[in-house]
């Protein structure tokens, strides 16, 4: 099973300090809006979001379809394939993808510590 591209998605406080404390720490603007309350950051091979006012905790992310720089993979495991193999496995999802669509979707997990997994499929 590939997953794809891996990041941390951050809860922050406010945007603004959390986007120069992880300057500082080396991490460059990948994407997202400042205004909109969100950026995409990295440093070498590591990525993180940061978001403000979008979610209530941390989300450990994959994104089926992408490497490390948000770059089309040519070969990958679509997120309706994860999801049918960790439904077999006896995974229970939070959140499930639409087994009749193609392109993008995801899904919702939580591991046995109640951190939240989201498999985020973009093409």
């Amino acid at each position: 099973m590939k997953l794809g591209a891996f990041s941390v998605s951050l809860t922050v406080k406010d945007i603004s300090k959390s986007k120069a404390f992880y300057e500082n720490l080396g991490f460059e603007t990948l994407g997202g809006e400042l205004a909109n309350n969100w950026l995409i950051m990295k440093n070498g091979d590591t990525v993180i979001g940061l978001f403000q006012g979008m979610f209530e905790k941390n989300i450990l992310t994959f994104n089926p379809g992408w490497n490390q720089n948000a770059e089309n993979l040519d070969s990958y495991t679509d997120v309706r394939d994860i999801q049918k193999q960790l439904l077999e496995q006896g995974v229970t999802l939070q959140t499930k993808a639409d087994e009749t669509t193609e392109g993008p979707a995801h899904i919702t997990l939580e591991d046995p510590d109640g951190n939240v997994i989201l498999i985020d499929q973009h093409r």
